[in-house]
């Protein structure tokens, strides 16, 4: 709803400024739909030449983000916890019953508890794949730390390929509504023995493409690019949480400070509270 009212206020911030500037529609309306087609074409064009198909397809699939926000919200790194402490009780307490959880998600009670989590395959692969290599004694702290860290930049780098194709696209654009201005300033040199009335409609609706271009960069695809980053760079977090629960562990910690050190990692605005998640923990003991 954010991004929504944002777009909002930059339409009527721009055009209605113009407009009680005492400025005229019917020059960029007639212009409009030349410009847009060799600005935005173009813009498409070089967006198609750099990015590969599943990169363009990842990008349209991510578009969505700037307005839906975030993937985890502060329930889910709350609910990533109470799986995180069921699951590293278990392994101290029977390391053959966690195995059964570990190499059959799907099937796992533990894990079926929080359907969210257990429909995003990375962080389930990232808890299984480190508990697993834990049982056959890769137990390393250091070690294991490292290679998390590496999985987390990884992935972090692929989430954030949206944003820097969006960002490249949006530098891109001032210099094409150059390119159709300039072509814009041809036409109207064709035309340098008609009047001077008709020779101001042509040089207005040539700045038209320079206004579209630095429009279009700095006020629409410029920041969804900031958006998608920082949407990306937050969702990178949860993962961020497993390594450090997981890595606590390794040090051998006791459970319940294992999960207090992820807590104290969680965002601050997606942070539970200790006593919520231990009341989250008891209903969970419960059940």
């Amino acid at each position: 709803m954010i991004g929504i009212a944002g777009i909002a206020c930059v339409f009527i911030m721009v055009f209605g400024g113009y407009l009680l500037a005492g400025g005229k529609f019917d020059i960029i309306i007639k212009a409009l739909p030349f410009e847009m087609m060799m600005i935005g074409g173009a813009a498409i064009g070089a967006f198609l030449i750099g990015n590969s198909v599943s990169e363009v397809k990842h990008t349209l699939k991510d578009f969505g983000k700037v307005f839906r926000g975030p993937k985890w919200k502060a329930d889910d790194y709350r609910d990533l916890l109470c799986l995180l402490f069921e699951l590293v009780r278990l392994g101290r307490q029977n390391p053959v019953a966690l195995e059964e959880h570990i190499e059959n998600p799907p099937e796992s009670d533990i894990f079926q508890a929080y359907p969210k989590i257990c429909t995003d395959a990375e962080a389930i692969a990232m808890i299984c794949d480190t508990l697993r290599a834990i049982s056959m004694n890769y137990d390393d702290p250091h070690q294991v730390e490292e290679v998390l860290e590496a999985r987390i930049e990884e992935n972090l780098h692929h989430s954030l390929h949206p944003s820097h194709a969006l960002q490249t696209m949006a530098d891109a654009l001032p210099a094409l509504g150059i390119v159709a201005a300039v072509l814009g300033v041809i036409k109207t040199m064709g035309a340098i023995d008609q009047p001077p009335e008709v020779l101001g409609k042509l040089i207005g609706g040539a700045l038209v493409g320079t206004f579209l271009g630095v429009f279009l960069a700095y006020g629409l695809v410029g920041p969804f690019a900031v958006r998608l980053k920082a949407v990306g760079e937050q969702d990178s977090q949860f993962y961020a949480l497993i390594q450090e629960v997981l890595v606590a562990n390794l040090h051998n910690h006791p459970t319940n400070i294992c999960i207090e050190v992820g807590r104290q990692s969680t965002p601050t605005h997606m942070r539970p509270s200790y006593a919520e998640l231990e009341e989250a923990l008891k209903a969970r003991k419960a059940a």
